[in-house]
């Protein structure tokens, strides 16, 4: 389970390195293989390749024919790259997801549940105080799964 906010550093080859907690649960969930791809947010996101493998065969059963899921299935498979944990525990971001999401030195990672988002970091604090000040616009249409859920 992957969970919280990481600020943290790209070195200059474009290289992320992931914070050690989740380092051997990525090793024993996947073997180190991950797939990076983009959102819609301008941001990253960064699976574990079985949970991606996943996503990927339920994006592939989507209709071709509905405009909507397949500019969706363009955008997530068309841009996803696997990559893998190197010895130190580092991942390659290739440049031209690197240019999309607009990552430079500092980006925050962010955990998702089963995978994580990489966000260009003021992107990220300046997406999470509009929300914060009220901008639900940020968040989408209401959800009614969300109506249900107690915390």
């Amino acid at each position: 389970m992957f969970r919280g906010v990481n600020p943290l550093s790209l070195d200059g080859k474009g290289r992320l390195s992931l914070p050690v907690k989740y380092r051997q649960c990525l090793l024993d969930a996947a073997a180190g293989q991950l797939v990076l791809t983009i959102d819609r947010d301008r941001c990253l996101l960064l699976y574990p390749l079985p949970v991606w493998e996943e996503v990927e065969r339920k994006l592939i059963q989507l209709s071709s024919t509905n405009q909507r899921t397949r500019a969706l299935k363009r955008l997530l498979l068309g841009h996803a790259e696997e990559c893998c944990l190197d010895a130190s525990g580092r991942i390659l971001l290739p440049a031209p997801l690197r240019e999309f999401a607009n990552l430079e030195k500092r980006v925050v990672l962010v955990g998702q549940g089963n995978k994580f988002e990489i966000w260009n970091e003021p992107s990220w604090y300046a997406w999470r105080e509009s929300l914060l000040a009220g901008g639900e616009e940020q968040a989408g249409k209401p959800s009614p799964d969300l109506d249900a859920l107690a915390f």
